[in-house]
């Protein structure tokens, strides 16, 4: 018990310092009934956990063991240069999300992603996207292939960040080939064993139509934690409606809509 016996104290300091328990258990993705016995000394946390707390916490293993006074000085300290960051402004502020974020994890993987068109209003495109984990952190892709006629192709890439915040995904993606648009996507996570849909709304604009901000209904559909990629961008495109599978079709469209599963908002 003396290997231990720092650690619950330590780690209820730690805790008081965040809105609850239950937030702390869901930022660093751990059983909540686990943690509980963690902070009663009952046991330690695994190998695996602690790497999780300890870099939630930014403390070392090493330090957690230290003596409470000497502990609880060292992260109030810790604690409170965390914002300091040697970056400008915005970045500290994405570094926030990333620090606040839960685990994405068990999203992590490839996806086909299905909305209506904001330029070519009553079709469908669908792109390929990968969502990755790197120190952490989340990070994601897509790729849009769409054949315009007689040869054309436009090929669109997007990269960004990704959060779980407030029982929510939150993605921001930006187009890295022309620097002209930023789309974030809200959407709802699922509680079920297996991912097969995620649902949610995006918001962007038309690259070619006008410059209308919008607003789309988006699907993900999970493919898997690796796929075949050049399989997969052979499947994606721009697709007429009735192409697209009905119950898809169903998820990301809206009724009374004049341009099916989208919201523009007009100049005034």
């Amino acid at each position: 018990m003396s290997s231990t016996a720092p650690i619950p104290t330590n780690l209820a300091h730690a805790c008081s310092l965040y809105p609850s328990v239950a937030h702390v258990c869901r930022r660093i993705d751990v059983n909540r009934q686990q943690f509980n016995k963690y902070l009663a000394g009952q046991v330690r946390p695994s190998r695996h956990n602690m790497r999780k707390i300890c870099d939630f916490f930014g403390v070392t293993e090493s330090e957690l063991l230290y003596d409470p006074p000497r502990f609880a000085e060292l992260f109030s300290l810790r604690k409170g240069s965390t914002f300091e960051y040697p970056t400008a402004r915005p970045l500290r502020q994405v570094e926030t999300l990333f620090r606040e974020s839960g685990s994405l994890q068990r999203y992590v993987g490839c996806y086909y992603r299905y909305f209506y068109a904001f330029s070519h209003p009553g079709k469908i495109i669908k792109s390929f996207s990968t969502l990755s984990a790197d120190q952490g952190k989340y990070f994601w892709k897509n790729i849009e292939i769409i054949d315009e006629g007689r040869g054309g192709r436009t090929v669109a890439k997007y990269e960004g960040a990704a959060f779980l915040l407030g029982e929510r995904l939150h993605i921001i993606e930006h187009e890295t080939l022309m620097a002209t648009s930023i789309t974030q996507l809200l959407l709802y996570p699922t509680y079920q064993t297996r991912i097969d849909y995620l649902v949610g709304v995006q918001t962007g604009g038309p690259t070619k139509r006008g410059r209308k901000p919008a607003a789309s209904l988006v699907l993900l559909e999970y493919l898997g934690a690796q796929v075949d990629y050049r399989r997969a961008l052979r499947q994606i495109g721009m697709f007429e409606a009735d192409d697209v599978d009905p119950q898809i079709r169903a998820m990301i469209g809206t009724n009374g809509s004049q341009t099916p599963g989208i919201l523009e908002a007009d100049q005034i």
